[in-house]
């Protein structure tokens, strides 16, 4: 069946002209945000503790008006609010759904922040959450820019391309983003009122973006794209829609198996997708055999970042939280007892969470599923993308091992050598060597004396991969490089390649 556009034509898209006008004037923007505010309260904003927030605004003129509606909802004489969103009149705000009378005051019905993911500033409208007003959500809840949703931003590779697939977009905060590196993007939602907000905040942005109602991948059947983002509803759970922002319906990890064995279908040759999964841990079961059982046998190279482990009720704690509960109402606790007896029945000790990076190849699929728990600051979108020209190389060699022999390497100036003594029966003898990434993913890998004098010879203008080895058999007292001793040192170099500690030239 061909698919549509989804618009609105809605008055908020309509208002959003003279609303970026306004936003615009006043300096509603990351940056003066920042610089307002000062460092420690605009922390205090991220922690939602609002009254240091509202006391540097009250001196901030129109822009802090702005912070105090818009961040804070605070209700405010209608003067106030006319002056700081002219030429915006308030009839046609309220009109619009942005701001709703309070008695004598205006307060706003949206959530309207300015975000910066390395762009610019952009304007992101969704439903107002409990962050700084005690409110339970409801089933067609739009969530805005939160903890889950910055963390794809920071983790999506944004090298330009022409088309990308924002699926599930929820208030549209990941399709603005991919407009900044993409020609086309589409994004598609099963929720009306958040394709209404998604086609608002492009309009507030100045962008054209294309909007088509429908649920999971039947919006888009039969497309291909360059690049896809996701960022599902894959909270684990009962199967049940409590919120269709978290809630798929599906069972457990049922949302990410389901987003992950058919993401690969919308790629076009070379694209890759970006998303964000859970999955649970089952006693006796290898999270990365779950994961893996999920992916088409054939076209993907998938690699798989584990970047958390919960705890059943904890997990279940969070979520009641996220959606404005009280865990001691008691409610709220037949909910938890429901959700810890489906945990409980499916033999799960534990949900993962982390990014999944597919790419469409020619060949088997292949997959490396690893936990990357430690902390980091690098965002993870340029090492994904680097990942998949690295996985390419070691792709090729495993066609034809002549071209690791033939190549030149040379270690990553961002690659570290560490000796660590460690206490043995006689102090502090025992030693242990270990390479270091200073920058992204900050891997580690053990070496023995044999690698550290094989990275020792490896130079832009040295000899090839083969020639180093058999200069270090004659070092170790070998006439010859056996079959086993090159094996080794290749499944070594190529181990040091893939995690980006040592590269061909």
């Amino acid at each position: 069946m061909p698919t549509t556009s989804t618009t609105t034509g809605s008055l908020l898209t309509a208002l959003c002209p003279e609303l970026r006008a306004a936003l615009t004037r006043v300096g509603y923007d990351a940056d003066n945000l920042l610089e307002v505010l000062g460092a420690d309260v605009h922390a205090a904003l991220g922690r939602s503790e609002p009254v240091p927030v509202r006391r540097m605004a009250r001196t901030a003129g129109e822009l802090g008006t702005l912070i105090r509606l818009l961040l804070l909802g605070d209700a405010l004489p209608e003067g106030d609010v006319a002056a700081a969103l002219a030429p915006v009149r308030i009839d046609r705000a309220i009109a619009a759904g942005l701001l709703e009378r309070d008695g004598d005051l205006v307060r706003a019905a949206l959530d309207l922040r300015p975000l910066d993911a390395g762009a610019g500033t952009r304007w992101i409208l969704s439903d107002l959450d409990d962050s700084m007003r005690r409110r339970t959500l409801t089933e067609e809840h739009v969530l805005g820019v939160g903890h889950a949703s910055l963390s794809l931003l920071r983790a999506t590779p944004t090298r330009p391309v022409g088309s990308v697939l924002d699926l599930g977009t929820g208030c549209g905060v990941q399709a603005v983003h991919a407009a900044s590196y993409a020609n086309q993007v589409t994004a598609t939602d099963v929720n009306p009122r958040a394709l209404w907000l998604a086609e608002a905040t492009a309009a507030l942005n100045g962008l054209d973006i294309e909007l088509v109602e429908g649920s999971w991948f039947e919006p888009v059947a039969g497309r291909r794209f360059d690049q896809v983002v996701a960022n599902p509803p894959f909270v684990v759970g009962p199967a049940r829609i409590e919120h269709t922002y978290r809630d798929s319906g599906l069972a457990l990890d049922g949302a990410s198996e389901l987003v992950i064995g058919q993401a690969a279908d919308l790629l076009a040759p070379g694209g890759t997708a970006a998303m964000l999964a859970a999955w649970v841990h089952v006693d006796g079961e290898d999270w990365r055999h779950r994961v893996s059982s999920w992916l088409p046998t054939d076209g993907v190279d998938a690699w798989v970042v584990q970047r958390d482990v919960a705890d059943p009720a904890l997990y279940v704690g969070t979520w009641l939280r996220d959606a404005g509960l009280d865990p001691r109402d008691p409610a709220a606790q037949a909910r938890a007892e429901q959700w810890l007896d489906a945990f409980t029945a499916a033999d799960v000790d534990g949900i993962g969470f982390g990014f999944v990076y597919l790419r469409a190849i020619d060949g088997p699929t292949e997959l490396l599923a690893e936990d990357l728990t430690h902390g980091f600051d690098d965002p993870l979108g340029d090492e994904a993308s680097r990942y998949f020209e690295r996985s390419a190389w070691l792709r090729a060699v495993a066609r034809d091992e002549k071209l690791a022999w033939t190549s030149r390497f040379v270690v990553d100036p961002a690659t570290a050598l560490e000796r660590v003594a460690l206490p043995g029966p006689d102090g502090w003898t025992e030693r242990v060597a270990r390479l270091h990434r200073g920058d992204g993913p900050r891997w580690q890998h053990e070496v023995d004396e044999t690698t550290i004098s094989l990275l020792a010879g490896m130079r832009a203008d040295g000899l090839p991969l083969y020639e180093l080895i058999e200069l270090l058999a004659v070092a170790y007292g070998s006439d010859e490089v056996t079959t086993e001793f090159a094996a080794d040192a290749l499944a070594v170099v190529a181990g040091l390649v893939q995690h980006g500690l040592v590269r061909p030239v």
